[in-house]
């Protein structure tokens, strides 16, 4: 049997307690069924399934060290992408062909996953928009028994990606909605190359609602939250510039996911506990401290706000408007850094001090930039304005402000995977 190198994972923080897993390839082998199972998610595909299939399989064969089956998910198609996939899974062997009804990626994997005899389960996207020589990688830890989950990340070092900067900007967007509000340590949610120990899967899946494009989402957000180990390949993407996906429909979804995944990890309605207990975890879950973290930081907010105020009205007469704002903005941005590194975040000691304050001004210049544009508008708008009118526009930018320094305090400076 050939083995392949696995990596350390970086991810799994100087806390955690490594027990691994029974090798998955000899569990397996003694069991008689495929290694890896991946999963191809379609939905009228009719143009690109062939090639792709074509292209996969032979990888397989070719390159991959272990017995594997591709499994072509059918979602429903309304073109000839059927008649395309139950005639690749007559033609070759170990491939596979399933029909669903109702449409929905995240159906699809519960599907074929919840019944697969393999010891590995993936996916990926059918333009395999990722280099297939990620494959191994992405696997290989999870076979070794080191790790629970792996995900291909376009976003962390390493990664070669070729798309266009709305989707860059999303994607990052929404990554760091994750880490701030749920404190999501891995990096990158959606990307469609991942795969999990069949074993865990069989745990988690009963505790996934999604059934479209969150569900990636809530299953790594559930095993993080259970202390189970996620391991991160940097990968090579090609964005497909033929793809069908509703990138408003789609944000929408996730965002009423990000809200019921908070609303039941607040009321304790989602089991992380005791599927630690079930997957014999020894990592510390990643903390719900949402509420605990907003509280805390309005209430500095509130204190901030005020000083910011005092401030602003004391030198808006001899300094002007946008002088005022600065000064203000800067003394209380300082001020507001160092009461939120230890009263919010709970990060003491000197350790990072530097750092945090650095970033802590970045953030303080994204706030300059928002409250210093919204007084260059009413200007603009209403030249006579005075010191009133300045005061209530900058109050209401401040609120805009403080939210974004909020979300970029909590999911970049003062995350908790930046700072152990």
């Amino acid at each position: 049997m050939t083995d392949i190198a696995v990596q350390p994972d970086a991810s799994a923080g100087p806390r955690a307690r490594f027990e691994p897993r029974p090798n998955a390839a000899i569990v397996a082998r003694a069991a008689g069924v495929p290694v890896l199972d991946v999963v191809i998610p379609v939905y009228n595909e009719e143009a690109a399934l062939a090639d792709s299939v074509y292209r996969l399989h032979r990888h397989l064969r070719e390159e991959f060290p272990f017995p594997a089956r591709i499994t072509i998910a059918d979602n429903a198609s309304v073109d000839d992408t059927p008649r395309i996939g139950r005639a690749l899974a007559a033609e070759l062997p170990d491939v596979r062909f399933v029909r669903l009804e109702e449409k929905g990626r995240g159906r699809a994997l519960q599907a074929v996953w919840s019944k697969s005899d393999a010891a590995v389960l993936a996916y990926m996207d059918v333009d395999l928009s990722t280099e297939l020589a990620a494959l191994a990688p992405l696997v290989a830890p999870l076979i070794s028994g080191h790790s629970d989950l792996a995900i291909g990340t376009r976003l962390g070092r390493g990664a070669r990606v070729v798309r266009g900067p709305k989707r860059e900007i999303i994607s990052r967007c929404y990554n760091l909605i994750l880490k701030s509000t749920l404190a999501a340590g891995f990096s990158d949610a959606q990307c469609g190359f991942k795969a999990v120990r069949a074993d865990v899967a069989y745990r988690l899946l009963p505790h996934i609602s999604d059934t479209g494009w969150f569900f990636d989402t809530e299953l790594l957000v559930l095993a993080e939250r259970a202390g189970l180990r996620i391991h991160e390949v940097p990968v090579d993407w090609v964005d497909d510039a033929d793809s069908r996906v509703d990138i408003v429909a789609t944000a929408k979804a996730d965002l009423k996911g990000i809200a019921r995944l908070l609303h039941g990890f607040t009321r304790g309605t989602i089991p992380v506990h005791t599927l630690a207990a079930q997957l014999g975890s020894t990592r510390d879950a990643v903390p719900g401290s949402l509420l605990r973290h907003s509280v805390r930081f309005a209430a500095v907010g509130i204190a901030s706000t005020a000083a910011y105020l005092l401030l602003f009205m004391i030198l808006h007469g001899p300094l002007g408007a946008q002088a005022a704002n600065l000064i203000a903005l800067l003394v209380t941005a300082i001020a507001n850094t160092a009461a939120n590194r230890h009263f919010t975040f709970g990060v003491v000691g000197r350790r990072r001090v530097g750092r945090h304050h650095v970033e802590g001004l970045i953030v303080f210049g994204i706030a300059l930039a928002i409250t210093s544009g919204s007084l260059a508008a009413v200007h603009a708008l209403i030249p006579a304005s005075g010191r009133y009118v300045d005061a209530v526009v900058v109050v209401a930018a401040n609120l805009i402000a403080t939210v974004v320094r909020f979300l970029l305090l909590r999911g970049w400076v003062f995350h908790p995977r930046r700072n152990r």
